[in-house]
């Protein structure tokens, strides 16, 4: 290895780190993952064993409420925490509207359908929605729209790859809406919970972690700070 190899080497070493941790951040690791698929699976285990609605969704608000608290008490973030909450408070009151404990997994089900269409928009609009999330994680903000085109090329990957997986997802979901009971749809659900989305932020991974790095437009800001002053600062002598 050559002493140019190494710096390069080095260079996208850092840059595959800092991808990972903002993914981390964003999407919220293992414990986030646990978080949004804990209260599914509770729910459809109890309705499974006793085929009682308000039991089963008496559960799972009670321990997305659970996993709330203890962020809480850790002082940790809340957003993937509170996320889980008001999918699965959504879910309860629409089955307890219908009577139809199927209907727990239709808002999230719609929602996962929107999420797939709102990723293919934005990309085919040249603004991919992974881009407006994690822009503010590398604290690029939307600096890769007009001065990072290879970053933007990696982010429109990114983004018809979220797309085209939730969309699959949905294809398999929405006709066992239809067609299973509510025990079936439930498993298959929770079986579909994680590796769809694993895979997502894999590629998303992949992607990221060969485009350009990102713009610090943040340390551009504070150098210009510095600058202005400094300048300020010349001024004033000179006067």
């Amino acid at each position: 290895m050559t002493s140019l190899e190494k710096p390069t080497e080095d260079a996208q070493q850092d840059s595959r780190a800092v991808t990972e941790a903002a993914l981390f951040e964003a999407f919220g690791g293992v414990r986030g993952m646990v978080e949004t698929m804990v209260p599914g699976l509770l729910f459809v285990t109890i309705y499974t064993i006793n085929k009682n609605l308000y039991w089963s969704a008496t559960a799972a608000v009670a321990v997305s409420l659970l996993l709330v608290a203890v962020r809480l008490v850790m002082r940790d973030t809340l957003k993937h925490a509170f996320s889980g909450v008001f999918g699965v408070a959504f879910g309860v009151v629409f089955a307890m509207m219908t009577g139809k404990a199927k209907d727990f997994y239709l808002p999230g089900m719609l929602y996962t359908l929107g999420l797939a269409v709102a990723y293919i928009a934005t990309t085919l609009a040249g603004v991919p929605l992974i881009g407006l999330i994690l822009g503010p994680v590398f604290k690029e903000n939307l600096s890769w729209r007009t001065r990072n085109p290879g970053r933007k090329k990696a982010y429109a990957k990114a983004s018809w790859a979220w797309g085209l997986i939730l969309l699959a997802k949905c294809v398999v979901l929405f006709p066992l809406y239809w067609w299973a009971d509510t025990t079936q749809l439930g498993w298959v659900l929770v079986a579909l919970k994680i590796p769809p989305f694993l895979l997502a932020v894999w590629l998303t991974w992949v992607f990221l972690a060969k485009a350009p790095a990102p713009i610090d437009v943040f340390a551009e800001m504070e150098a210009e700070e510095a600058a202005a002053k400094e300048r300020e600062a010349a001024r004033g002598h000179e006067a």
